[in-house]
């Protein structure tokens, strides 16, 4: 395997790194689906467009010389991507694991009938081009996958179902990919990382500026609540002739300790206990 400049294997390295890191992201949820034997609404449909492209990307490495990485990684996509499909299909209902059936058969079947197409009725660059387009728009529906994650962010201002640590990896990821496209000159592995980058930036920038926004929120609905003492400021809805100073719910520093009396802040506890 004779790379002509070093900087090509190392980002082809760090980039299988780090793409096997973006392949397990997914791990902690399908363990939950496991353990409740449920997907609860989760869909198949990014597995198995992730499977597709993987598959794609070991037959356009077949066609490339000196692209063993490339098929490394996608190897061992193929391989968790399966899997997280299989244990998708045991624990679905009905209705979605019929769809994934039809979407695993559907796409399958259209990347063989591509491959069977290319192989038997084009030749040298004109299968490059083809096989390598296709990659390209499978590559970018993969990473346009999030998009429903970053409208979710956007509408609920809430960033809680988009964890910084995977836009991160799968930022660095693709930055690494187009690096080694570029060093290559191989304008199929580069095109569909430039969209992986500029979504994963995204990504991070929404993490950021939601992140802080939900801080500030909490920081100001703390502000505004009445913080009750005995010396009698701030006693807006509560009297204080009914505190007792002796009573185990009032503070050395004279401040009531939140969640100490039960009829004042026993409801609400019970409620949110309630709702987790």
């Amino acid at each position: 395997m004779a790379y002509h400049h070093p900087w090509i294997f190392i980002s082809g390295i760090l980039g299988n790194i780090l793409s096997f890191m973006v392949y397990l992201a997914p791990l902690p949820t399908f363990v939950r689906v496991y353990k409740k034997k449920s997907t609860e609404g989760f869909e198949s449909l990014p597995y198995v467009v992730a499977l597709v492209s993987a598959v794609l990307w070991i037959y356009y490495a077949t066609l490339k010389p000196n692209a063993f990485l490339l098929m490394t990684i996608n190897s061992i996509g193929c391989v968790v991507e399966t899997i997280y499909i299989i244990v998708f299909i045991v624990y679905a209902p009905k209705k979605a694991r019929i769809l994934t059936l039809r979407l695993l058969l559907v796409f399958n079947m259209g990347a063989l009938v591509l491959v069977l197409i290319t192989h038997f009725f084009l030749k040298g660059r004109s299968r490059i081009h083809v096989i390598g387009w296709s990659c390209v728009v499978t590559s970018a529906a993969v990473f346009a996958a999030p998009l429903s994650i970053m409208r979710s962010v956007i509408h609920t201002k809430s960033v809680e179902f988009m964890p910084f640590t995977l836009s991160f990896f799968l930022t660095c990821s693709a930055i690494l990919w187009l690096v080694y496209g570029l060093l290559l000159k191989d304008f199929y592995i580069s095109l569909p990382n430039i969209v992986g980058v500029v979504l994963g930036t995204i990504q991070m920038l929404l993490y950021v500026v939601y992140k802080k926004f939900n801080n500030n929120f909490a920081k100001d609905h703390e502000r505004k609540q009445p913080s009750p003492t005995v010396n009698g400021k701030n006693m807006n809805h509560i009297k204080a002739s009914n505190i007792d100073s002796s009573s185990p719910q009032v503070s050395v520093s004279g401040n009531i300790e939140v969640g100490r009396d039960e009829n004042l802040y026993g409801p609400q506890l019970e409620h949110s206990d309630d709702e987790a």
